[in-house]
């Protein structure tokens, strides 16, 4: 298919009669309704979609248990302690893990940016997207990205209130938080742990960021 073919395809699809103001508010009527494309069917009901989310995290090759929020601190020291990893993790100043620092119980919580030398770090996922198992993670002065990648063991708690069918559907978790046209410093979609086949065909994880990955869905 030449370029010109395509340019002549595309001058078909276009109305002579309407000014460029009409095109512009098209336009601009267009993008303010956040039209989206066929999706995928996902479960109807709340509990359903829970299910299913869980059923493509461990699929990933992931990790995850159900909790309550407020047993956080406790499930955190006993995945480091099922992996003789020492009783420690870095996380963010997030207000969101408030309840993992007051309720420690001899976990050392080391804040700010991981620098590569950690072994575990905790976040807070804004959304997880049941379609595949993927975890969206908004970057910021609390929460930075550096937790998501240096450690080779990531823990990642989420409410099951949010918990979305689509990745469409983080777009207007992104909107409701930020506001119209903006952003969060970064966004990172990271489902399971990180794994490559470039090197003769073989699934290697760890390649790109940690080795595991823990979800910690809590309830309320």
């Amino acid at each position: 298919m030449t370029k010109s073919f395509i340019l002549e395809k595309l001058k078909a699809q276009i109305n002579p009669s309407l000014s460029d103001e009409t095109r512009r508010m098209a336009v601009a009527d267009r993008l303010s309704k956040h039209a989206t494309g066929v999706l995928p069917a996902m479960p109807a009901t709340r509990i359903k979609r829970v299910n299913k989310f869980i059923e493509k995290v461990i699929a990933s090759q992931a990790t995850i248990e159900q909790i309550s929020r407020r047993n956080a601190s406790q499930a955190i020291s006993e995945y480091l302690r099922s992996h003789n990893l020492p009783g420690e993790i870095r996380m963010g100043k997030d207000e969101r893990l408030k309840i993992i620092r007051d309720d420690a119980k001899g976990l050392l919580i080391k804040d700010g940016r991981s620098d590569g030398q950690d072994l575990a770090s905790f976040s807070h996922a804004e959304a997880g997207v049941v379609e595949t198992g993927t975890l969206a993670l908004f970057s910021g002065p609390d929460n930075p990205t550096t937790l998501n990648f240096l450690p080779e063991n990531h823990i990642v708690m989420i409410s099951e209130n949010d918990i979305v069918p689509h990745y469409e559907d983080v777009w207007k978790v992104v909107r409701s938080r930020y506001g119209e046209g903006q952003m969060p410093r970064t966004l990172n979609f990271i489902t399971g742990p990180s794994r490559s086949a470039d090197i003769e065909q073989t699934l290697l994880l760890g390649a790109h960021g940690p080795i595991r990955l823990h979800v910690l869905l809590t309830r309320d």
